[in-house]
C-alpha cells in the first residue's frame, strides 16, 4: 500500500530492524527525526535464525543431518521473507508512518496561504503565515535599517581620503654595476653599499655613488 504522507518533502529512515522517519520544512529544510521504532518482525526472525541454527547442531550430534539441513533450510526461507519486506512488516510500517506524522505534525506549521509546512522559525504566528507569505514587520525593518547603514557607510568611504601621498613606481640602479639594485641596504648583483651619503655643506642626502649634491653642486667624492 502507497503510503499517505502529511507533506512529500520527508525521508523514509526505515530498515528491517525498525522504522523512522525525517520531516522538513519547506521554506529553511530544518528537519525533525522522529523516534525509532523496533520492528517486531524483525525479532521474530531472529529468534527463528537463532532456533534454526540449534536444531542443527543438535541433529548433527546425532547423526540426524537430513532433519537439522531441511528445518535449517525453512528458517533461512522464511527469514528472507523478513530481509525482503514482508507483508506483515509492510503492515509494521504503515503503522509506524501514521504514528511518525502525528509525531511530527507537532513540530510543522501549515501556511493558510501556500499550503506548505514550516517549522516554527519560518512561521509568522500573528498572521498565521509562512515567513515568505506574511514577513515579520520587526524583521523586516531591522534588515532595512541594516541594509541602509552598510550603503550610508559605503558612501562615506567613498567621499573620504584615506591617502594622500604620490603614487608612483620607481626602479633603483646600483650606482656601481648598474643594475637594479633592489630595496635593501646593499645591492643584490654586486653587494655595493646603497645608504645615502650626506653633503658636507647643506646636508642634503643623495643616493650612494652621486658624485655631486642635488641641492648646492657639491662634490660628494
Amino acid at each position: 500500500m502507497v503510503l499517505r504522507p502529511f507533506t512529500r518533502n520527508y525521508e523514509d529512515n526505515s530498515t528491517e530492524a525498525g522504522f523512522q522517519f525525517t520531516f522538513y520544512c519547506d521554506i529553511c529544510q530544518d528537519g525533525y527525526k522522529t523516534q525509532f521504532i523496533p520492528s517486531k518482525t524483525y525479532k521474530k526472525s531472529g529468534l527463528l535464525r537463532g532456533l534454526a541454527r540449534g536444531i542443527s547442531v543438535g541433529t548433527s550430534l546425532f547423526g540426524q543431518h537430513n532433519v537439522g539441513y531441511s528445518f535449517e533450510r525453512g528458517a533461512d526461507i522464511f527469514t528472507e521473507r523478513f530481509q525482503g519486506m514482508s507483508p506483515e512488516w509492510h503492515r509494521e510500517h504503515e503503522r509506524a508512518f501514521e504514528i511518525a506524522q502525528n509525531e511530527a505534525k507537532g513540530h510543522y506549521h501549515r501556511c493558510e496561504k501556500c499550503k506548505r509546512w514550516v517549522c516554527q522559525s519560518d512561521l509568522n504566528e500573528q498572521e498565521g503565515l509562512c515567513m515568505e507569505c506574511a514577513p515579520r514587520q520587526s524583521v523586516e525593518v531591522a534588515a532595512a535599517r541594516a541594509e541602509k547603514m552598510v550603503a550610508d557607510i559605503k558612501e562615506k568611504a567613498q567621499r573620504t581620503q584615506v591617502f594622500t601621498g604620490e603614487i608612483e613606481s620607481r626602479q633603483i640602479l646600483c650606482p656601481q654595476c648598474g643594475k637594479p639594485s633592489g630595496e635593501g641596504k646593499f645591492c643584490i648583483n654586486c653587494g655595493t653599499s646603497l645608504s645615502l651619503q650626506q653633503c658636507s655643506r647643506c646636508g642634503a642626502k643623495s643616493p650612494a655613488g652621486t658624485r655631486f649634491c642635488g641641492e648646492c653642486g657639491q662634490r660628494l667624492n
